[in-house]
């Protein structure tokens, strides 16, 4: 019996020991399973990872050759089109991690959720008080008190209002000589005064600064509930130009007074019999900021209907200067010993000649040809662009200083830079076929005589930019705006898109609402003596308090 009894025991111990081993096994098994997901979230974590950061190399390898936007534009598209697919996928594996076992932290992902920008403080504030309960919501009972609030902050708008302004002008009769007093009726921006100034100011900017042609404009003004005939609103722009004129005038002859401006054109489709034809808008820009000048920035457009280069000469009748534009030679005459008063002096743009090596340096474009990189890629174009990104580097650091401080700190940094430049080129072109690619981009700067003394005219005047893209990004709107308004009506269609760029742009370039300016000054200009108009300019309008409050 005791023999019996002992065996049991030493059977039951057998068991116990055999049933914790198996619980150990089956906690190590789990416990590898939650590793192993853990390991597999990790994995699949740095794969997704390394895949989305493999173009994002690639680009920044490029980085260090390329400029502004042709860097950063290209980059951001790229990885904005993987990042949500990317952050999709760890959050799905981080979700079966958990589900598993222990959660797989991974400290370099851990994603954070960014705190949201508050909302303007100038904007009215509604508070809607939500119905506070009467008791207690778990034991019912009403001794409850108030101890604090919890606010949401929403973001709404409210429909835009449409009113009429009565104006009346009471009339007295005289008990004595039986005639009639009445106070005269007040000056209206356009004849017969039906649309107020800001009424006015808002059609102009949304069709020439918001690219809305009149017809939506229209369309949506009927959804509104106030009907406005297309030919109603046409009529009043044309009157508005007529009106704004004065204005204009002056901003012409603000910009025509510079020693140095900016110059480009772009294509303007203009509607012709049968279709379409290309007509051009051309610019003229003064921006005096990159040399500490005390003068305002202002911008000056003009139509035609082609290019020919009578146009900039037309343009610039009477003007002599420093020029900063491209190599077209539509600007020669200008440049002519013939040019009264005198000749115009050509500071060409090195952002376009940087460009033609960058074209032939765009990793992006090339692979995108299903090309292969190293055998597109040409290491000429990119020890070029790499030699110019250093002289657009040490321009960078001088802009906003004087003019004198600028050149001295040319002589200093930038013309070694040029020089070499300019023996590495000629040296590397002599050992290329007039047929490369890379020999044409390095003609453009050598193509002419004097054509290399225009580039580097601005290391001896400090007032003279690098680039060109002050008017580059002058005609960006107009760019854009080619999409929503897809051609000019007529010429004179044409002309009123660039007297009106000329007062929009030229606000923009001194933070100027140009809404707002313009209905002010609408509604001024009537009431202002000539010898006050300058005060309505926009970079006298934005010094006065109730002006920008406006």
């Amino acid at each position: 019996m005791s023999e019996t009894t002992s065996e049991i025991a030493v059977l039951r111990a057998a068991l116990a020991a055999a049933e914790a081993r198996a619980s150990a096994a089956e906690d190590a098994l789990v416990a590898a399973k939650g590793e192993l997901t853990q390991v597999q979230a990790i994995v699949s974590a740095s794969e997704d990872m390394i895949r989305h950061l493999r173009p994002q190399i690639a680009k920044l390898r490029r980085e260090q050759y390329g400029h502004g936007a042709e860097r950063h534009a290209r980059l951001i598209e790229q990885l904005e089109m993987q990042l949500e697919d990317i952050e999709t996928d760890i959050a799905d594996d981080r979700a079966k991690a958990e589900a598993t076992g222990p959660r797989a932290m991974v400290a370099a992902f851990e994603r954070r959720r960014p705190a949201r920008k508050p909302f303007p403080g100038h904007l009215p504030r509604e508070r809607v008080v939500v119905k506070a309960p009467t008791s207690c919501t778990c034991c019912g009972s009403a001794r409850i008190v108030k101890m604090g609030e919890d606010i949401t902050e929403t973001l709404e708008v409210i429909p835009r209002q449409w009113k009429v302004v009565q104006t009346v002008r009471e009339k007295f009769t005289c008990r004595d000589c039986e005639k009639i007093s009445q106070p005269p009726a007040p000056f209206h921006p356009t004849p017969r005064g039906w649309a107020g100034p800001n009424l006015l100011a808002m059609v102009l900017f949304e069709k020439f600064g918001q690219h809305q042609p009149l017809n939506r404009q229209a369309e949506r003004y009927a959804k509104e509930g106030v009907e406005i005939s297309l030919s109603t609103l046409a009529d009043q722009v044309g009157a508005c130009a007529v009106a704004l004129q004065p204005i204009h005038d002056l901003i012409r002859a603000h910009v025509l007074g510079a020693e140095r401006l900016h110059a480009d054109d772009t294509t303007v489709p203009l509607l012709a019999k049968g279709g379409k034809q290309t007509a051009r808008l051309w610019t003229y820009l003064r921006d005096d900021r990159p040399f500490a000048g005390g003068a305002p920035p202002a911008a000056l457009y003009y139509f035609s209907t082609d290019r020919r280069k009578e146009h900039p000469t037309r343009h610039l009748t009477g003007w002599t200067g420093i020029l900063q534009a491209d190599a077209y030679g539509g600007y020669n005459d200008l440049y002519h010993a013939s040019h009264r008063p005198a000749p115009v002096l050509s500071a060409l743009c090195w952002s376009h000649a940087r460009r033609k090596f960058f074209e032939l340096a765009d990793i992006k474009a090339t692979a995108r040809k299903g090309r292969s990189v190293a055998e597109e890629i040409s290491p000429i174009a990119l020890e070029a662009v790499k030699r110019f990104d250093a002289i657009f580097d040490a321009e960078r650091e001088i802009t906003g200083l004087t003019a004198e401080a600028r050149h001295d700190a040319r002589q200093r940094l930038v013309r070694p830079m040029v020089q070499d430049l300019h023996n590495w080129l000629r040296t590397e072109r002599a050992r290329m076929s007039k047929h490369n690619p890379v020999a044409k981009a390095i003609n453009y700067m050598f193509a002419e005589d004097g054509r290399w003394d225009a580039f580097t005219c601005f290391l001896d005047d400090g007032r003279i930019c690098l680039t060109n893209n002050a008017a580059e990004r002058a005609l960006r709107g107009i760019a854009l705006g080619r999409k929503a308004w897809l051609f000019a009506g007529s010429p004179r269609g044409g002309d009123r898109a660039a007297f009106m760029y000329s007062l929009i742009v030229t606000a923009r370039m001194n933070d100027v609402d140009p809404q707002a300016w313009l209905a002010d000054v609408l509604a001024r200009m009537p009431d202002t003596p000539l010898s006050r108009l300058p005060e309505l300019l926009p970079w006298n309008w934005s010094q006065i308090p109730q002006r920008r409050a406006a």
